[in-house]
């Protein structure tokens, strides 16, 4: 029986080669090096790498001051991330409803739910981008203006995604943009996040809370010595080691490879799954690029996954609505029905493995399982 993971990682010697400069080469300082390639690819004025995407978000939200009781829009469809940043300032995440398409913030329910939430307490909205197709950021930002909000993109699962052509982290209208490198990595030999900004004052202070906003005299030429520290405010230690960036520099420089790839795979994906009984395939913009390949399935999705995990092949869900998970539940009184798209959405939905790593005859092997268990078992 085959066994396909649902990610795995496409390494090969650059990967090695960084590695063993940040381990025996002390004139190159990775991070730095890392930060300015992140620059160069978004265009953007400040690029602050940190040591998963999680950080990213939550040193973002740091540095800009968010405060008790403050209240932060975002998808009721993301990972529980994006919620649980927000709760650590002890504010409050508003969630807003989706579409049942490209499972993305729905515009209607975005500015139905800032209108409701109009308050000096209304700060930002995350907006996530799923499954590597961007949101509707014309309309977003507009309605953002409008309220006076800042615009945070969770692009998590959107390095390499554009918006009528222009990257998501370029994008001047996003006040921040937060990415987590090779999206599915977690758990393997490095982690990094990192975000992009334009504003000098949030790059400076995320720079300094990011190691426990420690302060030192890096410098012993005027005879002060140099481990003297001092401490700022309250800091995190959220900043990314060298070996780490070294990885992640090899794994970010994939990026249009790995873009590539998974646009090949679903293709594939798409013409071998098109008119497959009780499946439907993405609804996609030509700007998508696939980091994950979500499906629809209209007759019991767990049972499906179920059957597809006894052939080998290794799914996921993306993703359980927040208003269903206990805590949210129990703080916020969350109804099921709340969110009546996003509920119909998660019941039916199922992502299929899609990276670069993954050959034709195992994207192959899962079109054929799919088509099996979707005629004989569901």
């Amino acid at each position: 029986m085959e066994n396909i993971p649902f990610f795995r990682p496409l390494v090969d010697e650059r990967e090695a080669n960084l590695i063993n400069e940040a381990l025996f080469d002390s004139n190159i300082n990775m991070i730095n090096s890392f930060e300015k390639e992140i620059k160069n690819y978004f265009n953007s004025d400040f690029g602050i790498s940190t040591n998963n995407g999680t950080s990213a978000m939550h040193l973002a939200l740091c540095a800009m001051d968010i405060k008790r009781a403050d209240k932060i829009i975002c998808s009721v469809n993301s990972f529980p991330n994006v919620a649980e940043v927000i709760r650590h300032f002890d504010a409050e995440p508003i969630p807003v409803d989706i579409n049942e398409d490209d499972f993305n913030i729905n515009i209607d329910s975005f500015e139905a739910t800032l209108k409701k939430n109009n308050h000096k307490k209304l700060k930002a909205a995350f907006i996530s981008h799923v499954g590597g197709q961007s949101a509707n950021m014309d309309e977003i930002y507009a309605i953002a203006k409008e309220y006076n909000i800042k615009i945070i993109d969770d692009a998590s699962r959107a390095m390499g995604a554009t918006y009528k052509g222009a990257k998501l982290g370029s994008i001047k209208d996003s006040f921040i943009s937060c990415f987590q490198v090779n999206p599915q990595i977690d758990g393997f030999i490095a982690t990094s996040g990192f975000f992009t900004t334009n504003d000098e004052e949030i790059a400076s202070r995320a720079k300094l809370v990011r190691n426990h906003a420690l302060i030192s005299n890096s410098s012993s030429k005027d005879g002060n010595l140099n481990y003297i520290y001092d401490v700022l405010e309250i800091g995190q230690k959220y900043d990314l080691s060298p070996l780490c960036a070294a990885f992640s520099r090899a794994q970010f420089a994939k990026t249009e490879q790995f873009i590539k790839r998974r646009k090949e795979i679903a293709a594939i994906y798409n013409k071998e799954l098109s008119t497959c009984p009780h499946v439907t395939t993405p609804t996609a913009s030509n700007e998508h690029i696939y980091t994950q390949y979500i499906i629809k399935i209209d007759k019991n999705r767990d049972n499906f996954a179920r059957q597809l995990k006894e052939f080998g092949i290794n799914v996921a869900l993306h993703y359980i609505p927040i208003h269903l998970l206990t805590y949210y539940k129990q703080k916020y009184g969350f109804k099921v029905n709340d969110f009546p798209t996003s509920l119909r959405v998660y019941q039916q939905v199922l992502s299929l493995p899609i990276y670069a790593d993954l050959k034709d005859e195992e994207v192959n092997y899962i079109c054929d399982k799919v088509k099996f268990v979707a005629k004989n078992s569901v």
